[in-house]
């Protein structure tokens, strides 16, 4: 989820102090000043091998509770009404039939609600959460088309909708910005992202793009996107006393709890968040309206509530991808090689949010140019705030700038493949800094082959009947980050002859494996069987503070891992005494295998976990620490990468496509589990085909009303839009990151979008820029 494309800015600010004492790193150590990580540089175990995740029997079963399957005894259950102009105030709320209705506890509005603080902000510091700087439920104030304005409790859910229903509002409507040409007329200001500027500038792009010999300029415009996780987003909440206890589903597990109790004016341990299960996220599972609503109904009432948002209600509360307006130049000389790269534009947010779409990060270290221009600019409409969703600015700002690659390839008469290898960049062109690990070249080579690329027939032959066949490619990039204050606590529990560990992190688990992968990595620090491994996560009484977002938890949680495993093994060092075969060892001379310590050197000096906490007399020993920080981003430019090729067949009569073909190769580093890594890709993949052909959010612009909130109207893909997806990589660790891997989750969507539209160009020869790509804008 993702949600935090913002990580390496946290970082820079948390290290900026040691920065100014490090020497230089070993060039083959992530750690700084350190060794080699041993796993790093070999497979072995567990480490890439295909696992199955180990909570799928749970799922399958029916036995994982997700946020809505918590009961509470005397429970209630809420709906919202939402409020239907964009901008103005509530002039009156006619409450008597709801409240008359049957099964009716509460009808709760910003007459009767609880005092509450405004809940601070994403960005405003590093655990709030907040969706934008607007307080909830505390004036009669509306700022957007869709804001929940009421909230009604009753005995069942149906009682709870009917009554909602009942509710009969007044407005004061007035004047409103709805369009994107009135937020345009209001002005436009420059993009900040997490208080950094969206720009970047060097040498004099717009110059020598008008110097260039070959060149192409062009707009790209793409609509805003909803989110839509099979699990509609709910959470089921109750006061204890003076301490709330909240089931949800989030992605941000200890922040959310954080933030929930600076708005209920808590102390941090008075809030006790749980979300073991998430059913789907990419970066919407975090704190909406709708958590601090059902917290203050369920304090009103006395009685705990379970507040489930419909699809609709989805649609209404919960952000999602805003629009843009892309201009990108690229000036050449006639063998191809940039002169300028200029990727600039326009993103719409609220008055209220602080979250731009950031479209030119994919840029920033994409290709080599000696004068690049990178700037996003802001427009304010009156709309529900957007937010994350996976591959924040990539994604969008990837179908931009490979396209315009793919005209300029055209242009040259270059095979679009050898164009982006002639401008690899050596070191990152907007930072200076080395590449930590970038075998982007060796994806293209390897997806070429194997899609078949050089070998595909001249374009005039390419036709199957009424079916036009094209191919196209694009490249995908998406930052490594990783997450300062990551802790893992790792127990060692005797059993029997043996030993049980149970590792605990303060993650979130949306069905994308963390907790297998986890587990995997412990096992191996560990020198356990799996079976022997057991995951705590998904609750805020863990230690430390992981966000599943911007790709970067399984980094965040490895190093937290490794560091309380180092600790832990110093532990055991001291807890076996003088008379154990370890007795003289330090650390750094200790290795686990096969559940216990052993000396490096001498094979023949080791002794088991359970004979260590035997001869101490103990039962288990625990370790807790914070994994190291991420000095690694300081140093080097750390990214993942992928080569995407595409099929495509369009009908000559209908204007219909169907993508026949799709391969994604890709440089994530090490692949730790190859079963759910295969997936994870896979699944952005189909996620972009969605972006490339058939997402969009229709918004009334008389009203800033969205029109298609439901999956019957809003398309996504389905089985018959998806064709056979093939998925290779190159698996070469990047000795600078935590095991050697880079983020898997964003990557896939990054750059799929640019392939199709490549690939229908190749088609049909009609140029496409604005998504989706409907039939009407190729026929």
């Amino acid at each position: 989820m993702s949600i935090i494309d913002s990580a390496k800015q946290a970082a820079q600010g948390l290290v900026q102090g040691a920065m100014t004492k490090l020497v230089p790193l070993a060039p083959d150590s992530w750690i700084p000043g350190g060794v080699p990580d041993p796993l790093i540089a070999r497979k072995h175990g567990l480490i890439g091998k295909p696992v199955s995740r180990l909570d799928g029997a749970l799922k399958v079963r029916g036995d994982a509770a997700f946020a809505a399957e918590h009961r509470f005894a005397d429970m209630t259950y809420a709906a919202l009404a939402y409020a239907t102009i964009a901008r103005g105030r509530i002039a009156a709320i006619d409450t008597a039939a709801a409240e008359a209705a049957p099964g009716v506890v509460l009808v709760m509005t910003h007459l009767n609600a609880p005092r509450m603080a405004t809940p601070p902000v994403f960005g405003s510091s590093p655990s709030a959460v907040g969706p934008a700087d607007l307080s909830i439920l505390q004036d009669d104030r509306i700022h957007w088309n869709g804001q929940p304005i009421a909230c009604v409790l009753a005995e069942t859910q149906e009682q709870a909708d009917h009554a909602a229903s009942l509710l009969r509002i007044t407005y004061g409507a007035e004047p409103s910005t709805t369009t994107l040409a009135g937020a345009k007329a209001n002005g436009i200001e420059p993009g900040l992202f997490m208080g950094q500027p969206l720009l970047n500038e060097i040498g004099d792009a717009e110059a020598a793009f008008a110097a260039a010999p070959h060149k192409v300029d062009r707009t790209y415009r793409t609509p805003r996107h909803n989110h839509n996780p099979i699990e509609p987003h709910a959470a089921t909440l109750a006061w204890v006393g003076d301490e709330l206890t909240i089931h949800d589903a989030s992605q941000m597990v200890t922040q959310q709890a954080q933030t929930m109790a600076d708005t209920f004016g808590l102390a941090t341990d008075k809030v006790r968040l749980t979300s073991p299960y998430v059913g789907g996220g990419f970066g919407s599972k975090g704190l909406w309206d709708h958590q601090v609503i059902g917290a203050a109904a369920a304090k009103l009432a006395r009685r705990p509530v379970r507040i489930a948002l419909s699809r609709e209600g989805v649609y209404r509360v919960v952000g999602g991808r805003t629009l843009t307006e892309q201009r990108v130049a690229i000036g050449a000389d006639a063998d191809g090689r940039f002169q300028a790269l200029i990727h600039t534009g326009l993103s719409v947010m609220t008055p209220q949010n602080s979250m731009p779409e950031p479209f030119i990060l994919g840029t920033q270290a994409a290709y080599a140019a000696p004068n690049i221009l990178l700037k996003v600019e802001v427009a304010r409409m009156n709309m529900l705030a957007n937010t994350f969703m996976r591959a924040p600015g990539e994604a969008v700002g990837t179908f931009a700038l490979e396209s315009a690659i793919d005209e300029l390839a055209v242009e040259l008469g270059i095979d679009p493949v050898e164009l982006r290898l002639r401008n690899e960049p050596d070191k990152d062109p907007t930072n200076g800094l080395p590449f930590s690990s970038r075998h982007i070249a060796q994806a293209w080579r390897d997806g070429a082959e194997r899609f078949g690329w050089h070998a595909r027939p001249p374009r005039s032959t390419r036709r199957e009947g009424e079916w036009l066949v094209g191919v196209g490619c694009a490249t995908g990039t998406y930052p490594y980050y990783r997450m300062p204050g990551a802790e893992a606590r790792i127990t060692l529990t005797r059993d029997g002859d043996g030993v049980k560990a149970l590792v605990e992190v303060a993650a979130a688990e949306m069905g994308m494996g963390t907790s297998t992968t986890t587990a995997i990595v412990a096992a191996e620090r560990l020198g356990l069987p799996l079976d022997r491994v057991e995951v705590g996560y998904g609750d805020s009484a863990i230690p430390g503070a992981i966000m599943a977002g911007g790709s970067q938890q399984t980094a965040a949680i490895g190093a937290a891992v490794i560091a309380a495993q180092t600790a832990l093994v110093g532990d055991l060092i001291k807890l076996a005494g003088n008379d154990s075969p370890l007795a003289g060892l330090s650390p750094d001379e200790v290795g686990c295998d096969d559940g216990g310590l052993g000396s490096l050197a001498d094979p023949t000096r080791r002794e088991s976990y359970a004979s260590i906490l035997g001869r101490s007399q103990r039962d288990s020993v625990s370790a807790t620490k914070a994994g190291s920080l991420p000095l690694e981003t300081m140093h080097w430019s750390m990214h993942s990468h992928s080569a995407l090729f595409c099929e495509v067949r369009v009908n000559t009569v209908t204007g219909e496509t169907r993508v026949s073909r799709f391969l994604g190769s890709f440089d994530c580093g090490r692949i730790l589990n190859l079963k759910t890594a295969r997936s994870q890709f896979r699944g952005g993949i189909i996620m972009g085909l969605g972006m490339a052909l058939m997402e969009e959010t229709q918004f009334d612009e008389r009203n800033g009303r969205i029109m298609n909130p439901s999956l019957a109207e809003y398309h996504i893909p389905v089985h018959l839009d998806v064709p056979e997806i093939d998925v290779i990589w190159t698996d070469i660790p990047d000795p600078h990151a935590p095991m050697g891997a880079h983020g898997i989750g964003e990557i896939g969507i990054t750059g799929v979008a640019a392939a199709v539209a490549n690939a229908i160009y190749d088609a049909t020869g009609t140029r496409v820029r604005d998504l989706p790509i409907t039939l009407d804008k190729v026929i």
